[in-house]
């Protein structure tokens, strides 16, 4: 099974979570832990799910001082996990979480511009002069000098990331919607083949699938049109 899909289990139980990822079957291998569930008694299904097999990422975002960034990812290191993200915001915090993982496998990823802003939200923020992928293509670099494994990004900088960093650089991207598929709250969003032709290694798509009539086809056919 190509892992290169990555199931966001959104979800405020892990009960929920645990009957998706049964739902969903042999069609997807991988799946992302975010901050909801978490707290609802995440780290147990991180643990579960390395058990059976699978691949996980934990999304936890993380934003501190560096003393408590690397204490963080060592932490999460231990469980196992497979991915990890960090807000790209300055080396300090980067190379701190570089420092806690050690020398687990534990890959390091950077949230550059989350998929749900765009040019006002940025404006919002404070930050003026720069698009999102302005933005993004800055981040994306700090977080390569950082010494980081990869970022956290839409699809639609995917190519520019990749000319910026080369190809060994991971590219995560959410916000996909399969052709057809409603927006819902993202902003930035591209479709799974466009996706993988643009540069992404990984997608994460969650309510299309999670919320689809039978989650296992609905991973399959995200997973066919993105080797189609």
């Amino acid at each position: 099974m190509n892992n290169r899909l990555i199931v966001a289990l959104d979800f405020p139980t892990i009960e929920e979570a645990r009957e998706c990822v049964k739902e969903i079957g042999p069609a997807c291998r991988f799946y992302k832990i975010g901050l909801e569930l978490l707290f609802a008694g995440g780290q147990d299904l991180v643990q579960e799910l390395l058990h059976k097999g699978h691949q996980v990422f934990v999304d936890a975002k993380l934003l501190d001082i560096g003393a408590t960034v690397q204490k963080s990812t060592a932490n999460i290191a231990l469980m196992g996990a497979d991915f990890l993200t960090l807000h790209v915001s300055d080396s300090k915090t980067l190379k701190a979480a570089i420092k806690g993982r050690g020398d687990s496998s534990l890959k390091l990823l950077g949230v550059t511009v989350l998929t749900n802003l765009e040019q006002a939200d940025l404006i919002e923020q404070g930050i003026e002069g720069r698009s999102p992928k302005d933005l993004v293509l800055h981040r994306a670099k700090l977080a390569f000098d950082a010494g980081l494994d990869g970022v956290i990004a839409s699809a639609q900088e995917a190519a520019a990331i990749r000319e910026l960093v080369g190809p060994d650089f991971l590219i995560v991207t959410p916000g996909i919607r399969p052709s057809g598929a409603e927006v819902g709250d993202q902003a930035r969003v591209t479709t799974p083949k466009d996706a993988i032709s643009f540069g992404a290694d990984y997608i994460v798509v969650g309510r299309p699938i999670t919320k689809a009539e039978v989650p296992q086809e609905a991973a399959q056919a995200i997973q066919d049109e993105m080797e189609g």
